[in-house]
């Protein structure tokens, strides 16, 4: 059985992944038109949560339904990490309780929108899924 300590740097990761490359995309996308409106946080972070339910939707195989809810949960759990980074800030042993009963949280509801057999499938599938949205992202 895996640690909190894993699913709580896979959470991580994934956000750290999404908003990073967001940023990139952005930046790369300024420089090469001259006419582009820039985007603020809240747009990059709803487009971020966007992309990453849609590649889980494709790689579970996820109803319509599963797909819109599980976008419901990323985004509370982006805005708790926003928020509980902006609180703690480098006071690194509360911000890491504050992100793994996030973590716990968000793995919990997401377990209850899933099948089990597609939850099972989201636990061993999790790098393919980040993977596959770095690559999303360099193409776009």
């Amino acid at each position: 059985m895996f640690r909190p300590r894993f699913w709580l740097l896979a959470l991580l990761l994934m956000l750290t992944l999404a908003t990073s490359c967001a940023r990139r995309r952005a930046k790369r996308e300024a420089a090469t038109s001259t006419a582009v409106e820039p985007r603020s946080a809240e747009e990059i972070r709803r487009e971020n949560v966007r992309d990453l339910a849609a590649v889980m939707a494709d790689e579970l195989k996820l109803r319509d339904d599963q797909t819109q809810r599980i976008r419901q949960v990323l985004a509370t759990t982006v805005e708790q990490v926003n928020a509980a980074q902006a609180r703690f800030g480098t006071d690194k042993a509360a911000l890491g309780s504050a992100l793994r009963r996030i973590n716990t949280t968000s793995e919990g509801q997401l377990k209850q929108i899933m099948t089990p057999a597609q939850y099972q499938l989201y636990q061993q599938r999790k790098p393919q899924i980040q993977q596959k949205l770095r690559e999303q992202r360099a193409g776009n």
